[in-house]
């Protein structure tokens, strides 16, 4: 009797498995991926030290919060965004979707790919926080639970887009122009290297516009004082707006994928 292939879902497991064995084997990359967050919160909370003016939170805990989100959206968003492409482009999907394993599977593996280099993250992310800038973690469950929901929508959200916009770069090697240009530009206007209270309304309206802005704002909800919301746009963490938007971004990322996802490069037909 015939043996049954696994479905998608174990496929996707196994799949998982090779992409994060891809990942590591590339010392430089990891040492890269991991590092580039740190180095910038290091740097950015040793220049501007102090306490946030009209407040008694600590400027460096303030970036410490803001860039778990940017760290996240990295593995995510930017990850996803140019290692498609260049798989795309070197013709590996065009590979993968000739053998019988359900595309589902594939993506699937991403998927596992981001989860785990996403908490890995945030883990290097807040060691650094505690050890080197005196952030306190949460003690209740409850506000681990929040930046549990926060973390996984905002990385579900981030890699929908990555897979998305992986079909804008004409070749592998634009990639990394495309995708980290708007990526760079989001840090800007989303809170993450200049402070919410000190951009102007409407650079801070677009930000609005994409998870990054929600995900930072969720987490410096999570991790710092009640007293720290008078320093966001609506004086206030807005729990429930940054569900609703990072929830909507995960409908319309998929949505995304759906519509503009390419198996082959555009030279290929």
């Amino acid at each position: 009797m015939k043996e049954s292939l696994p479905g998608a879902w174990g496929l996707g497991v196994l799949r998982g498995g090779l992409e994060l064995k891809q990942f590591f084997r590339q010392r430089d990359q990891v040492v890269f991926a991991f590092a580039f967050p740190v180095v910038f919160l290091v740097l950015f909370a040793s220049i501007f030290s102090g306490t946030v003016e009209g407040t008694d939170v600590a400027v460096s805990q303030l970036y410490v919060a803001a860039m778990l989100g940017a760290g996240i959206m990295a593995t995510s968003f930017q990850s996803l965004g140019i290692s498609i492409a260049v798989e795309r482009d070197e013709r590996q999907l065009r590979r993968l979707i000739s053998t019988p394993m359900p595309p589902a599977a594939y993506f699937l593996g991403k998927v596992w790919l981001v989860l785990v280099t996403g908490v890995l993250e945030a883990a290097v992310l807040l060691l650094v926080g505690v050890g080197m800038f005196g952030l306190k973690l949460p003690t209740d469950f409850l506000t681990w639970l929040t930046f549990g929901w926060i973390f996984l929508l905002g990385a579900t959200g981030c890699a929908l887009l990555g897979i998305a916009i992986s079909s804008v770069p004409r070749s592998g090697r634009s990639a990394g122009s495309v995708v980290i240009l708007p990526f760079l530009v989001l840090q800007f206007i989303s809170g993450v290297y200049i402070p919410a209270s000190e951009l102007p309304d409407w650079m801070l309206n677009i930000g609005a516009l994409f998870p990054l802005k929600w995900m930072c704002q969720g987490f410096r909800g999570v991790f710092l004082p009640e007293s720290a919301a008078v320093l966001e746009q609506a004086g206030s963490w807005e729990f429930g707006r940054i569900a609703l938007v990072l929830g909507a971004w995960c409908i319309g990322g998929l949505l995304l994928c759906l519509l503009t996802f390419r198996w082959k490069n555009r030279r290929d037909g």
